[in-house]
């Protein structure tokens, strides 16, 4: 693999989608604090740290699913970005999530990879930890290819 870290600076040597980020962040992506750490275009592999805490958590106080889930489905776009033509788009047609443990406040680690690609579909798996490495949620998606439509 052919990893590069993310440096705002040098964001037209990155493809299309992480220029995009890097100009313009989605307001989900703002919300949930998507901070862009490495890609590898090659395989479609991404690394996104998150910080989230409280506007993330449900009433006990843990993160809650759906932020979770949002985040899962952030990074898993990304990586699926990654390995589009110019003009395309990824949306996703199905995602499931695994939740494995609580989650709290703090930094969190999203990583996705693209596991198969086909000519109208991809299948992609992610995973979420906290910064100090323990293992938050798993998920697996599938994409689909299409023509960006004006």
């Amino acid at each position: 693999m052919s990893r590069q870290a993310i440096d705002p600076a040098r964001a037209a040597d990155y493809p299309a989608n992480i220029q995009a980020i890097l100009k313009r962040q989605a307001p989900c992506s703002a919300w949930l604090n998507q901070e862009l750490l490495e890609i590898d275009a090659e395989t479609g592999f991404a690394r996104i740290a998150y910080e989230l805490g409280e506007p993330h958590f449900n009433r006990f106080g843990a993160l809650h699913g759906g932020a979770i889930a949002c985040v899962m489905d952030d990074v898993l776009a990304v990586a699926a970005g990654l390995v589009l033509k110019w003009g395309e788009i990824a949306p996703t047609l199905e995602m499931k999530v695994s939740y494995l443990s609580q989650g709290g406040a703090g930094r969190h680690i999203a990583e996705a990879t693209v596991l198969k690609r086909g000519r109208q579909i991809n299948f992609l798996e992610a995973k979420l930890s906290t910064a100090s490495g323990k293992t938050i949620a798993t998920a697996t998606a599938t994409i689909m290819i299409a023509p960006l439509k004006k």
